[in-house]
């Protein structure tokens, strides 16, 4: 199998939404008392947008992201990801529809230390049938789009917080994805280099049709995005 020759996330925009959150609770039992993580959630992204889920600690931020990218299911609700009912799917199948329709970016990078960043970039798809030269070709291409052309045979040590950063947004990218998922992706960034982080989302957003939502407690994330979503108590406000 050989990697498309097209723009690294491709440009397909259509008018449907990429994600919609209809209803969605998610409870957690702790002993006799029932915490309420998400409450009764609602949220429609379209394609290209910048969305950013902004409130304090505990708000449901992160509980949101999960339950929309797969890595926790609601309790009740439907989420319906670029056009497919989750609720339909065995975690085999959600696991290959997140696979190949959302990228993850993580406030710790999660890059591994002992890989230079264009195997880091490639770790995605580096098990996988595809042509060995078309993703080193893809991978490199995504690290000059970030700005790292220079820093490509550099393990995640030897790079600074922001460029480590900017190596996963690059990972991200590898499958084409729809949809960016970024939990709190300047919150172990000086406001500078996070800045930078943030600029380079919106420009994925309006120069490459990809769909971010973010949750932050950074004003500079909510300043650059689309559109605010707050949050407060598991509900969105």
């Amino acid at each position: 199998m050989t990697l498309a020759a097209e723009s690294p996330t491709g440009t397909n925009v259509t008018d449907a939404p990429v994600v919609q959150v209809s209803g969605a609770w998610k409870l957690h039992k702790l002993g006799d008392e029932v915490v309420k993580a998400l409450v009764e959630a609602d949220l429609t992204v379209l394609p290209g947008e910048f969305v950013c889920l902004m409130g304090p600690s505990g708000s449901g931020k992160s509980t949101l992201l999960n339950i929309i990218g797969g890595l926790d299911r609601p309790t009740k609700g439907t989420v319906v990801i670029n056009g497919t009912d989750t609720a339909t799917l065995t975690e085999s199948q959600f696991a290959a529809l997140r696979h190949d329709t959302v990228g993850f970016i993580f406030q710790s990078y999660n890059l591994i230390p002992f890989l230079s960043a264009v195997e880091n970039v490639e770790l995605p798809l580096m098990f996988e049938p595809y042509d060995r030269q078309a993703l080193r070709r893809r991978a490199l291409k995504l690290l000059e789009l970030v700005g790292l052309g220079h820093r490509v045979d550099h393990s995640p040590t030897k790079m600074s917080g922001g460029e480590q950063q900017r190596t996963a947004i690059a990972r991200s990218l590898i499958s084409n994805p729809k949809l960016i998922l970024a939990d709190e992706p300047t919150a172990n960034l000086d406001h500078r280099t996070g800045a930078t982080v943030v600029r380079l989302l919106r420009d994925l957003c309006s120069n490459l049709g990809v769909t971010v939502v973010a949750s932050t407690h950074d004003p500079t994330v909510a300043e650059e995005a689309s559109r605010v979503v707050r949050m407060k108590d598991g509900a969105i406000e």
